[in-house]
């Protein structure tokens, strides 16, 4: 497994830098918006298009469409994986292009489904609508770099499909910086920089498909049976992929109901949560489904054995990274957010979601490693089952803790949700034979935990007071925060290098 842990290395280093751009974007955005209600406005018309492209791009695409063309790739002749390539692509922009333009004309009706209590605010609702157009068309760029994506993660490239989100920030940051300065209306100028940041990112995917030799113009043929599949795959995936976008799109909903700037401290707690779950999360995601697809397609006994090794991988940066960001939640808003528009209450009050959201990140990552085990053996049904399942359980109590402690309510609800589809995911697993826990799970739990539990010790002691870091400057904060960060980091892994932890072996072996 240590060729896989490098691919999770390398995707995770390139989705590194996206993050860290994301949050100098973030910085920009809360010096430009703060949280108040063009903040909101913005926030919501981004998320659409987002929710959007879990359905159609990375999301449920990804999980139907590589299955099937590892099938073809292992299987069929170059000719024939050629052709099912390029009909995927056409009967996929011709679906983008559609969704889009109905997006764009429906933007006020599905501002009113997404953010009802917007609609009290004329002047919050007719902005957040006209952004809503502007972002829309990013639907149909972003998931065309989905499909490219998939195709370079298929033939062993994640390098360019980790990188190009880094366009986006740019686009962001650079509309925020160099035109909503000089704009009567500062969040168009920044929501014309995610589209303009969508094109960019699929205009860099195209010298990489070359090189793999699936740079092709899309067609419509309609004969070639892994079209049907990947379509017929893709319907129950669409959902299943997007569980934790829609518990986001739920809490939306009632965050535009039960009080002002909710929207907005979900938000900035999101964008910190997003950090592991990106760098981590989602290149451990990207890096297994491929390779269960292959052994899927194989008849390799190394299924159960990858699937064990992610999930080792999960708690082992999931659990500390959930210490971290509960310990720093403060001075972490503080450090990143607490200028201009954007207050020491909008960052006491983001705190507390960022807590609710922290709480799930193990979850949320053991279901992307689980769910690939169900996609790669071309099952699509049983996810989606217990995503509506999961969905259900955000709703109730969502809607049992929201009027009473809002934003934490809402972001427990998530994380709670997230705990019940993955456990459902290792229980069918398991059920069904296809993975038993592999020895040495408990020495490995035991050594884990005394390990994370002494950083938690160091951490709390560190951190000190919330008022010393509202009075440090931004200097004074980045270096105490980068200071404190790195030596948790370091006493971490020194303590379970003490312990002979088995798994730090994969980062020293030879390729």
């Amino acid at each position: 497994m240590s060729q896989s842990l490098r691919s999770v290395l390398k995707v995770g280093s390139n989705t590194l830098l996206s993050r860290l751009l994301g949050f100098v974007r973030d910085v920009v955005l809360a010096h430009l918006f703060g949280a108040g209600p063009m903040a909101d406005a913005f926030f919501v018309a981004l998320r659409i298009p987002n929710l959007f492209r879990r359905l159609f791009g990375e999301g449920a695409f990804s999980q139907a469409f590589i299955p099937v063309l590892g099938e073809y790739r292992s299987q069929r002749s170059a000719a024939d994986t050629r052709a099912f390539v390029e009909d995927v692509s056409g009967w996929l922009t011709l679906t983008l292009v559609v969704v889009t333009v109905l997006g764009m004309v429906a933007a006020p009706i599905l501002v009113l489904l997404i953010a009802p209590g917007f609609a009290a605010d004329a002047s919050k609702f007719h902005l957040t609508v006209e952004l809503l157009r502007i972002t829309f068309p990013y639907l149909l760029l972003v998931s065309l770099v989905a499909l490219s994506g998939a195709i370079l993660n298929t033939y062993g490239h994640f390098t360019v499909p980790a990188f190009s989100p880094v366009f986006l920030n740019l686009g962001i940051i650079g509309a925020a910086l160099l035109w909503a300065p000089h704009s009567p209306q500062p969040a168009a100028a920044v929501a014309w920089g995610v589209t303009l940041g969508g094109v960019a990112q699929l205009l860099f995917q195209i010298p990489a498909l070359r090189r793999v030799g699936h740079l092709h113009w899309p067609h419509l043929r309609r004969q070639d049976p892994g079209v049907a599949k990947v379509l017929r795959l893709m319907g129950p995936a669409a959902f299943g992929a997007s569980v934790a976008q829609v518990n986001l799109f739920l809490n939306t909903i009632l965050a535009s109901l039960v009080g002002a700037n909710v929207v907005s401290y979900l938000y900035y707690s999101d964008r910190l949560v997003e950090f592991p779950l990106g760098v981590f999360g989602v290149a451990l995601g990207t890096v297994v489904l491929p390779l269960l697809s292959r052994q899927a397609a194989s008849g390799s006994t190394e299924f159960p054995a990858t699937l064990d090794w992610g999930l080792r991988w999960t708690w082992l940066v999931g659990f500390p990274a959930t210490l971290g960001l509960v310990l720093l939640a403060e001075p972490l808003l503080i450090t990143l957010f607490h200028y201009g528009a954007y207050t020491a209450e909008d960052a006491a009050q983001s705190a507390l979601s960022l807590v609710g959201y922290g709480l799930g990140i193990v979850p949320i990552i053991a279901a992307r490693v689980l769910a690939p085990a169900f996609y790669a053996r071309q099952d699509t049904r049983t996810p989606v089952r217990f995503g509506v399942i999961s969905v259900l359980v955000n709703v109730v109590i969502s809607l049992i803790l929201a009027w009473h402690f809002r934003q934490l309510g809402l972001a427990l609800a998530t994380t709670a949700a997230a705990l019940v589809n993955a456990t459902m995911l290792a229980r069918r697993l398991s059920r069904d034979g296809i993975y038993r826990p592999f020895p040495g799970w408990r020495r490995f739990l035991r050594q884990t935990s005394l390990a994370a539990a002494v950083m938690g010790l160091f951490l709390w002691w560190g951190r000190g007071v919330n008022l010393q870091w509202l009075h440090w400057g931004l200097w004074e904060r980045l270096v105490h925060l980068l200071i404190l960060i790195g030596a948790a980091i370091a006493l971490y892994f020194a303590l379970l290098w003490a312990q002979r932890l088995p798994e730090l072996r994969e980062l020293r072996r030879p390729r």
